[in-house]
């Protein structure tokens, strides 16, 4: 299998403030491009199943958040939570765990990460198509490291959390990484 070099070229349905929106709603979809988000920037990605499930809310976003400053001073323009979620639930799911640094991306039709080669049935949780666990250094769109969960498959019975985590990401960006660490066996499904 070919791995990914770079990150699939997608438009990602977004709502963004706006306050010429009359009403108590202020937000209107904007697209943004593959180019739009990764362009000439170096971003920090997480991907995981769905908003509002235990460990994506209780550690993997508040961890990326929490770390904000120390992955920034690794010279990390934006960290980018994706999920196959509607902007509607990323949004509300932002707003219960207080995220504010993290930029919660919707994947609504899971174009991205079936493109990455990262979408799972989850059909034994009841979830459908969703996102397998995994973390990734892009830089200007480039995927430079990948970190996959291990045990890549549909209906896996269990929620594999050991590399994708924050941690194990800013190791790696400050050059202290564990050794061990398999690269993913990723293919590009057009």
């Amino acid at each position: 299998m070919a791995a990914i070099e770079r990150v699939p070229d997608v438009v990602f349905k977004t709502r963004v403030r706006d306050e010429s929106v009359p009403g108590p709603n202020p937000y209107r979809w904007e697209d943004k491009t593959t180019q739009d988000i990764f362009g000439g920037k170096k971003v920090v990605v997480f991907s995981l199943p769905g908003a509002f499930t235990p460990t994506c809310s209780s550690n993997h976003l508040p961890r990326y958040e929490e770390l904000y400053e120390e992955f920034k001073a690794q010279g990390v323009d934006q960290i980018i939570c994706v999920s196959v979620n509607d902007a509607f639930v990323m949004f509300q799911w932002g707003k219960q765990i207080g995220a504010k640094n993290v930029f919660l991306l919707p994947d609504g039709n899971g174009e991205f990460t079936r493109k990455m080669g990262m979408l799972v049935d989850k059909a034994n949780l009841g979830f459908g198509m969703r996102s397998w666990r995994y973390s990734m250094l892009v830089n200007d769109g480039k995927i430079e490291k990948l970190f996959a969960e291990p045990g890549y498959s549909d209906n896996c019975p269990t929620d594999p959390f050991e590399t994708s985590d924050a941690d194990t990401m800013l190791a790696y960006l400050k050059g202290t990484e564990s050794q061990g660490v398999s690269e993913p066996r990723l293919e590009f499904v057009g």
